[in-house]
């Protein structure tokens, strides 16, 4: 692979951070900066393990990864996202989605990423034998997510407010939330 293809990948597989990430701003406007750092390092980790995963696993767990990785991914989103739209419609009685949790950001991290695993078996297939290989891939699929999630809270945080007060933004971060995994289990069901 070109460092051309390596960026290109990067930024393909960095899209449902961008999203999310936008998402989060527009919820909460206002996270200290070590708060948008830690998640944005998280996305960042996870879209670089993942395919280091995928890549390691392919000789032992390959048939299992690629029978239900977007079986996962969907559930995670769709239990993020479903949770957001109930909680849009009923804030006195849950305790609101909040990108700002360690916890959520985890899971948030987790989701966005699972599709990379194929990315690490794709790897695998093109030839790349040594660990040593893939450190040039792997890093630069970490930065581009690191780096377009941090865009990503910045873009929400400053042009959120216009959704903020006109609709309930719950309720449209749970339904992106919903359709990022629904795409995901379509693309991969239809492959």
């Amino acid at each position: 692979m070109s460092l051309l293809d390596i960026i290109l990948l990067a930024v393909a597989l960095a899209m449902d951070c961008l999203t999310v990430s936008v998402v989060s701003g527009v919820l909460k406007r206002s996270l200290p900066g070590g708060c948008i750092v830690r998640m944005a390092f998280l996305f960042g980790f996870f879209q670089a393990l993942m395919p280091l995963i995928g890549w390691l696993g392919i000789s032992h767990f390959q048939s299992y990864m690629e029978a239900y990785d977007h079986w996962i991914a969907f559930s995670l989103l769709a239990f993020i996202g479903g949770r957001m739209v109930w909680e849009s419609f009923h804030p006195e009685e849950g305790q609101h989605f909040d990108p700002s949790r360690l916890r959520t950001q985890l899971l948030l991290a987790v989701a966005t990423s699972i599709d990379a695993l194929a990315v690490g078996i794709s790897f695998a297939c093109m030839g790349y034998t040594a660990l040593s290989q893939l450190i040039l891939p792997l890093t630069v699929i970490g930065m581009v997510s690191f780096l377009f999630s941090l865009l990503g809270y910045g873009v929400g945080s400053r042009f959120g407010g216009g959704v903020v007060s006109r609709f309930k933004p719950e309720l449209i971060g749970g339904l992106i939330l919903i359709f990022i995994g629904v795409r995901i289990l379509i693309e991969h069901l239809l492959d």
